[in-house]
């Protein structure tokens, strides 16, 4: 497979996860700013959280100003100028998509054509029309429909193994910066042993719902959620479909399967991880640090990312 089709393959499926997994941490930061706050009370802390983890307060304020709540949601989700809003990834998934036309069946392209006209039409409305919530929950439908076209629709070939490799990397970077992100917000709270707070229990709860592993920490453990606990689903645990082990699985699982000596260092690489993963407790990462050990995966899917790139996706 020529390169550039790898590419775009590659970064339609992580546009499309980026989507889907910034819909989810838009959700749960608006969920959470209708709660009281307990410092100045407007839930203006918790809405800029999704700008603070892709890093565009800054742009944000050079464009808006002050932090206002309409203006910072519209700018997360709507805003052209804003080149990871929700729009911008939809409207480059489906210019990759476009791309690669050939390459993909017709169920694929046009779920996700049909999405990114039904997009223009929301922006044109503006959210007041739509509604946060039903906004978020559409953006998730149509990520999972097209998943469900891929996984239903296309023969597993190169193609195929592209499209997941650009999933599970978007993902397994996703669900670091969200726990992080809570991690940090709690503060020292989230450190005290028993962690029974209201608001330390409101705040895992809604990042559990986010990433879709409520049930599953229901069904694992018992009583409230607490930091090691739900640190321990999303890093550790590789029976649940959004943890950083499960994401690792997939991907040493697709690159080992593809064929010539090129992607050496991304195979090897993710193998390492994975295999560090599975013989690391709990009690190691809470000793170390969350939000340090957090840091560092953060940094190896970084680099793994960049050995995927220079192996497969670069012209030789």
């Amino acid at each position: 497979m020529l390169s550039r089709t790898a590419a775009d393959l590659y970064w339609m499926s992580r546009y499309l996860e980026r989507a889907e997994n910034m819909a989810r941490m838009m959700d749960v930061s608006y969920s959470l700013s209708l709660m009281p706050q307990s410092g100045r009370g407007d839930g203006l802390d918790e809405l800029a959280m999704p700008l603070l983890i892709t890093g565009t307060l800054d742009e944000y304020l050079r464009c808006h100003g002050q932090l206002n709540a309409e203006r910072m949601l519209h700018f997360f989700a709507l805003e052209e100028a804003n080149p990871v809003s929700l729009f911008n990834c939809l409207r480059l998934a489906r210019s990759n998509a476009h791309a690669v036309r050939g390459r993909i069946t017709s169920d694929m392209w046009e779920n996700i054509n049909a999405a990114w006209l039904e997009m223009r039409g929301i922006a044109e409305q503006g959210l007041g029309r739509y509604g946060i919530s039903r906004f978020c929950e559409w953006v998730k439908e149509r990520s999972h429909l097209f998943r469900g076209a891929t996984v239903g629709t296309i023969m597993r070939s190169d193609a195929y193994r592209f499209i997941r490799l650009g999933t599970f990397i978007e993902r397994a970077d996703n669900t670091l910066r969200l726990l992080d992100a809570r991690h940090e917000l709690l503060g020292e709270e989230s450190e005290l042993l028993d962690d029974r707070s209201a608001r330390a229990y409101y705040q895992w709860s809604a990042l559990l719902r986010a990433l879709s592993s409520f049930e599953a920490f229901a069904e694992i453990y018992r009583g409230s959620p607490r930091t090691a606990k739900v640190a321990e689903l999303l890093l550790l645990r590789a029976d649940v479909p959004r943890s950083l082990r499960a994401c690792l699985v997939e991907l040493q699982l697709i690159l080992a399967s593809l064929p010539g000596e090129n992607g050496r260092p991304a195979q090897r690489l993710a193998s390492e991880l994975e295999a560090g993963l599975r013989y690391t407790a709990i009690d190691e990462v809470v000793e170390f640090g969350l939000h340090d050990w957090i840091s560092v995966y953060i940094e190896h899917i970084g680099r793994l990312g960049s050995a995927i790139h220079s192996s497969y996706l670069e012209a030789a």
